[in-house]
């Protein structure tokens, strides 16, 4: 089965979202998923997509950008559908992961964002050694431990640890940390 998807990031983009799946239909796609949010949020109907599809399937998309944030997202979805057996068709780059171009395309395309995220991995550690060189680097200082004695005080007043957390807007986890470091 062939199963489209399309995104835009607004809901304003009503036509460019009708020409998305026009698109997706003249392409045989015989259920499309659609959704009118930003590709930073939660994408509810890409999680259905991805669901709904099986074994033999197809998921068709106009362009990279509708169904990924990056490159390194794609990667991650694509292997997502290939442990499904799923293929990836992106219509405006003719990329079909059921042929050996498509699947020579998405495997560069893969190399070049673990490369490009390596290289700002290690920028980021030559950054970060030259900060703590010159005595500028701190680190960032914990929340849950800024908030140490709110915490204490919350307890002492018979609050239950999910109360506080709530309360301040940390983690569970981070309240017992530190009130066990108080202990």
């Amino acid at each position: 089965m062939k199963v489209g998807y399309a995104r835009t990031s607004t809901i304003e983009q009503i036509a460019g979202l009708e020409a998305q799946e026009r698109d997706l239909k003249a392409a045989g796609a015989e259920k499309v998923f659609t959704e009118r949010v930003s590709s930073v949020a939660k994408r509810d109907q890409l999680q259905a997509a991805l669901d709904f599809c099986r074994e033999g399937d197809t998921l068709i998309v106009t362009k990279p950008d509708r169904l990924a944030r990056s490159i390194e997202n794609l990667v991650s979805i694509t292997g997502r559908l290939k442990a499904k057996g799923v293929t990836l068709h992106v219509l405006s780059m003719g990329l079909d992961t059921s042929t050996p171009n498509g699947k020579l395309m998405l495997t560069l395309l893969g190399g070049i964002a673990e490369f490009e995220r390596e290289l700002m991995l290690e920028r980021q550690r030559e950054g970060i050694a030259k900060a703590k060189a010159d005595g500028k680097y701190k680190g960032r200082v914990p929340t849950a431990q800024r908030q140490a004695g709110e915490i204490a005080k919350l307890k002492a007043e018979g609050l239950k640890a999910d109360d506080i957390a709530q309360r301040l807007n940390i983690s569970r986890a981070s309240v017992f940390r530190v009130l066990k470091n108080a202990a």
